[in-house]
């Protein structure tokens, strides 16, 4: 990675360079929400956290990384970041929007929320693993939509991403209770974040 100046701040920026090191192949196929008119909005009937919990998806690696997933069955659950590949570019220069496109919650900066509508439309999602097979990964409760290039995968260590004394803001406090309580079933994932 070389740092290159930021003409107009001033400040160092680092050029990246990203490969994707796979695709997910899953049964969810339309984004729930899109950036639209510099929000978001709901689109679709979008489904009830319970459901996309219990989704069954395959991680497609690379044949090229032969052995790159040596040893991962030795971990229950990995930590998948992929690429929100249908977020148009109108949506990755939203600064605001109202969390799940509902207009009762708060208008919070982007960084606030879990919305692949961001900069740079990179999500991640904690999964259990069910089998590996070769190169492919079958895994449970991917938000991602099939088609999204997979950028990294790691072993979720609970003792290395766990903390203590966690604060939430209100509305995604709201926005959980009624999942759990079976009160909405909007989705709070991959294009829909």
């Amino acid at each position: 990675m070389e740092l290159a100046e930021n003409k107009s701040k001033g400040n160092p920026t680092a050029e990246m360079q990203i490969r994707s090191v796979g695709v997910v192949r899953s049964p969810l196929k339309e984004p729930s929400l899109v950036a639209e008119s510099g929000d978001l909005e709901c689109r679709v009937r979008v489904r009830g956290a319970r459901e996309d919990q219990g989704v069954i998806s395959e991680l497609v690696i690379d044949s090229d990384i032969d052995g790159i997933l040596d040893g991962i069955e030795g971990f229950s659950h990995l930590l998948v970041l992929y690429w929100a590949h249908l977020v148009a570019s109108e949506g990755r220069s939203i600064i605001k929007a109202h969390p799940m496109g509902r207009k009762e919650l708060p208008l919070v900066g982007i960084f606030a929320t879990c919305s692949p509508a961001r900069p740079n439309n990179i999500c991640a999602t904690t999964v259990r693993l069910l089998q590996r097979k070769e190169n492919v990964l079958k895994v449970e409760g991917l938000d991602a939509l099939d088609g999204s290039p997979i950028l990294d995968i790691k072993p979720y260590n609970p003792g290395y991403y766990a903390t203590g004394d966690v604060k939430v803001a209100d509305w995604m406090e709201r926005i959980h209770r009624e999942f759990a309580e079976g009160l909405i079933t909007g989705g709070d994932s991959e294009e829909t974040r």
